[in-house]
């Protein structure tokens, strides 16, 4: 696959430069410079949705990092939530989310920008050609199935840290809720050209749109549902074994996988230095954040600590997420080095509170996602990406996506309950809502 995206994106390059030379030179024939146009346009919309499909194995990547994570008696459960979870995105994306997230000529102008706005439901490209959007950087279906996969990557991440006790119903109407109107609102203000976007706050591909997003609503579930039963006893915290380590690193490889998309789609075309700069910066973050991740474990529980390592990989990935375009590859690496370090200690800080997150999803894409989205403000080589407006946008995002969070979460406590009962708590998730379980041993007698 690397020779192909390689042959891909040096095929784009030389188009880009037909195209230049063409419209440079008025004798060459019309029908030339559209031949090189269509082709650039092409290569772009192949590596977009390229891009998309990256952006969507990473929702097995989620999977099996919450099943393997997760006990043994709650895997088809958890597996059952990641399913849905992109399932639902997609839906609520595109019957009203899109048409929220990017309002176009319908935005309401408030406080300097589009801060709110609609323009109805479904999907309607129009009836100019596709070249036209975007100016022939991707179609308008690509743009909506990329930007959907981003959307239900807000809801997965809840998944993980309300795992184990969580009604399965009532996570379905909160993503319902939460992917279908507070995401999109909230990714307006930046890349909905709004109010943000026009103080110059910046995040490349996420870090706070996406990940803080998500983990402030993980952190609002945490508290309102309470910790799983005998998470905390005696002020210890009594640790429960999850149900698969390997099923854990191979999800983990596939979110990182995952994040070539993610990022790499980013840059918004197939152009080979920003796509190839933005793909290194990422890597050498996860680099840092797995190393960092288990130097601080070993120094702080005296273990080689393989789950921290894992979490330190999430960890840089998210932190570079937000500024992988604008700092360099040696700045990248500091990047994921703090978020491998801050990430065990917002663990350690969480169980201190006895805030119970599953697989530590608060920790990875809140605090490191608030870091990475501050480190623009630090690194950045566009000197408009101040680390007050970095800062300002931080705190805009915490104090509208968590009140909201929690206050849903909160009426669905009051109405249809949020957590499953004690009996089937202890005994398992698995064999009480769904009838059967993650692993089973047949025996032939």
């Amino acid at each position: 696959m690397g020779n192909i995206l390689t042959a891909m994106m040096v095929a784009g390059s030389e188009v880009a430069d037909s195209v230049l030379e063409a419209a440079a030179a008025p004798e060459v024939a019309p029908a030339a410079v559209d031949t090189a146009a269509v082709g650039l346009f092409t290569a772009n919309n192949v590596w977009m949705m390229l891009a998309t499909a990256l952006v969507f194995i990473m929702h097995l990547g989620f999977a099996g990092v919450e099943a393997g994570f997760g006990q043994t008696k709650n895997t088809v459960n958890i597996l059952f939530k990641n399913t849905l979870t992109p399932i639902i995105g997609l839906l609520t994306y595109y019957v009203i989310g899109f048409n929220l997230m990017y309002p176009g000529d319908f935005s309401l102008n408030m406080f300097g920008g589009g801060f709110f706005g609609f323009a109805g439901f479904g999907l309607d490209a129009g009836t100019t050609p596709s070249i036209e959007y975007t100016d022939g950087a991707y179609t308008y279906w690509t743009d909506f199935l990329f930007q959907g996969m981003f959307a239900a990557t807000a809801a997965t991440i809840v998944s993980g840290a309300v795992a184990e006790r969580i009604k399965v119903s009532a996570y379905m109407v909160f993503t319902l809720l939460y992917v279908g109107l507070v995401y999109p609102f909230l990714g307006s203000w930046k890349w909905g050209y709004g109010w943000l976007d026009d103080m110059n706050f910046y995040d490349f591909a996420g870090s706070t749109l996406v990940h803080s997003v998500g983990g402030w609503a993980a952190l609002a579930g945490v508290i309102v549902l309470g910790p799983r039963i005998g998470k905390y006893v005696d002020g210890k915290v009594v640790d429960k074994p999850g149900s698969s380590v390997p099923l854990a690193v191979i999800g983990v490889f596939l979110l990182w996988l995952g994040w070539f998309g993610f990022n790499g789609g980013s840059v918004l075309s197939g152009d080979p230095d920003g796509t190839s700069f933005v793909l290194v910066t990422t890597c050498m973050a996860a680099c840092t954040g797995g190393l960092f991740g288990f130097l601080t474990a070993w120094i702080v529980f005296k273990r080689l600590d393989l789950g921290m390592v894992l979490n330190g990989i999430l960890a840089g990935l998210v932190g570079i997420t937000a500024g992988a375009d604008v700092v360099s590859p040696g700045e990248s690496l500091l990047i994921g080095a703090v978020a491998g370090i801050i990430v065990v200690f917002s663990a350690i800080g969480m169980d201190k509170l006895k805030l119970d997150d599953v697989v530590g999803a608060v920790s990875v894409h809140l605090t490191c996602g608030i870091w990475g989205t501050l480190a623009v403000g630090l690194f950045s080589s566009n000197p408009e990406h101040t680390f007050l407006t970095q800062l300002t946008g931080v705190a805009a995002y915490g104090a509208v996506a968590f009140p909201i969070a929690f206050l849903i979460f909160f009426v669905l406590k009051k109405t249809m309950g949020v957590r499953v009962s004690e009996e089937h708590e202890v005994e398992g998730l698995d064999s009480h809502e769904h009838g059967i379980r993650g692993y089973t041993i047949i025996y032939d007698n």
